[in-house]
C-alpha cells in the first residue's frame, strides 16, 4: 500500500522544470536538513510512493506529480565541504542525513495555487494547509491526495 507525500522546493533552487531536465527525469532529493523530514524519507518513503511536487515562495502551489523510485540512502552532500549542505558533525559511520530518488510523472497544465487549495473544503486538514506547516517533506492523506488529483483531472 503506497504512502503519499508532498515535497516542497523553491523554484529558484530546484523547480519541476529542473526535474524534467534531469537525466531520466530523476534526481536525488538531497539537502534535507530537518530531522522530521529526514525521518519521513529514511523510515517511511518507499519506491512507488506518489509525490505531489510543490513550488514555494513565488506563486506557491502544487505544480506536478512525481514518484519515489529508490529506498533511502545516506545523502553524500553532508560530507562534501564544497556543498552548501555540508554537515561537519555527521560521521560517515552513522550518517545523519538521507535522501531518496524522485522521478517526474507529470507537470500539471495549471498549477493548483495555495489560495485555491485553501478554498477547497475537501482539503480541510491537509498538512500543507495547516498554520505553521513548513516541512519540506510531508505526508499526505490518501483522501487529500485523491482530491488533489481529482481537481487536476477536472482542470481546476
Amino acid at each position: 500500500m503506497p504512502r503519499y507525500w508532498l515535497l516542497k522546493t523553491e523554484p529558484g533552487c530546484f523547480s519541476i522544470q529542473d526535474l524534467a531536465n534531469a537525466p531520466n527525469q530523476t534526481t536525488p532529493w538531497d539537502g534535507v536538513r530537518n530531522y522530521q523530514a529526514r525521518n519521513f524519507m529514511r523510515d517511511a518513503m518507499r519506491p512507488g510512493d506518489p509525490v505531489l511536487f510543490y513550488h514555494s515562495i513565488t506563486n506557491p502551489g502544487i505544480v506536478g506529480l512525481a514518484e519515489i523510485v529508490s529506498e533511502a540512502r545516506p545523502d553524500p552532500t553532508q560530507w562534501d565541504p564544497e556543498n552548501r549542505h555540508f554537515d561537519p558533525a555527521s560521521p560517515a559511520e552513522a550518517p545523519r542525513w538521507y535522501l531518496v530518488d524522485v522521478k517526474l510523472q507529470e507537470i500539471f497544465a495549471r498549477p493548483l495555487s495555495l489560495p485555491f487549495l485553501r478554498s477547497r473544503p475537501e482539503l480541510k486538514g491537509m498538512e500543507l494547509l495547516k498554520r505553521g506547516s513548513r516541512l519540506s517533506v510531508q505526508p499526505v492523506d490518501k483522501e487529500h491526495f485523491e482530491a488533489v488529483m481529482a481537481l487536476i483531472r477536472q482542470g481546476a
